[in-house]
């Protein structure tokens, strides 16, 4: 029973973080179509910002300003390098942000060294939220859940129910019917990738104090991201939502579970042949847990390829 309630409140956790990251790639990617390679590494920008920042003006206002900053970052990136490139296709959109993202790495590694930094949850945060089975859970795990929720909140309701978020659609579905009722779509693309990127700062700026913040933090979500935007489907902020809790749940269960198919054969009597035969049978199920989530994204994509909330073909 605490191995259930624990690995369903860390998946849940760990669920929400990567919404938290993926959320903007689903506006970039989903929404914009644009490849964006580099979008942990403004994950990583956002936590080594607000590592540097609260050193000055506390932690609040550094959660604050950091992902202002790489929204700004972002905002350059997008008006002065993928607009140049938006006319030549996914290829290039991929080879350019990969260089920003490798340009990003080398320059961080260039000022805070090729080790983690001492970026640490603050003293008036780092306490226990309750006990689970004579075992204290962090408030701050929770902190990190309730900013993911109540970024899907927020998004939700500026992409559904506000003037900003029609005008954000239409030039994104109808980018000539938008130009044609005045609309300026290139600011438009650029304040969407802007956003995007200022919530992966967001993402890096919370969770960079509880996890490791290291110059590889952004390889580690890199492919993962793409993974949750995939399976939910391009564009769906709900289908995000979804498949980054399955991905979070799944991931953490299985970092738990010791058994191997050679086990389920033992169920019939056949566990000595399962395990003389070796190979896959005698793999365990928390030394596959990092391939399972792709596992999942070759079944959605083989059953349903627009994904699980896919509203975009």
């Amino acid at each position: 029973m605490e191995f259930f309630v624990v690995s369903l409140l860390n998946g849940s956790i760990y669920g929400l973080l990567l919404f938290m990251v993926s959320a903007g790639l689903t506006l970039i990617f989903g929404m914009m179509g644009v490849l964006n390679f580099a979008h942990t590494s403004f994950y990583m920008v956002g936590a080594y910002l607000a590592y540097t920042l609260q050193k000055y003006i506390g932690y609040w206002p550094a959660i604050v300003i950091a992902p202002i900053l790489v929204g700004l970052i972002g905002a350059f990136v997008e008006r002065y390098m993928l607009r140049r490139v938006h006319q030549y296709g996914h290829g290039h959109q991929l080879l350019l942000t990969f260089g920003v993202s490798f340009i990003i790495t080398e320059i961080i590694k260039l000022f805070y060294g090729n080790y983690p930094v001492d970026y640490r949850v603050p003293e008036a945060l780092n306490f226990s939220a309750f006990s689970i089975f004579g075992t204290n859970y962090p408030f701050y795990r929770l902190l990190i859940g309730a900013t993911s929720l109540l970024m899907f909140a927020l998004i939700y309701l500026l992409l559904t129910r506000t003037r900003v978020g029609i005008v954000v659609r239409s030039a994104i579905y109808k980018p000539r019917m938008g130009e044609a009722l005045g609309h300026n779509v290139p600011m438009v693309f650029m304040g969407v990738f802007a956003v995007g990127a200022g919530l992966a700062g967001l993402a890096g700026a919370v969770a960079g104090a509880f996890y490791t913040t290291n110059p590889n933090m952004a390889l580690e979500l890199g492919v993962l991201v793409f993974v949750v935007v995939v399976v939910g489907g391009l564009g769906s902020l709900g289908g995000a939502m979804l498949s980054s809790l399955i991905i979070g749940l799944v991931s953490s269960f299985a970092v738990g579970i010791d058994w191997s198919l050679a086990d389920l054969f033992n169920l019939v009597g056949l566990g000595e042949w399962a395990r003389a035969t070796g190979g896959l049978l005698t793999l365990k199920v928390s030394s596959m847990a990092a391939t399972i989530p792709f596992l999942l994204m070759l079944l959605v994509l083989l059953i349903r390829p627009s994904g699980l909330m896919g509203n975009r073909e």
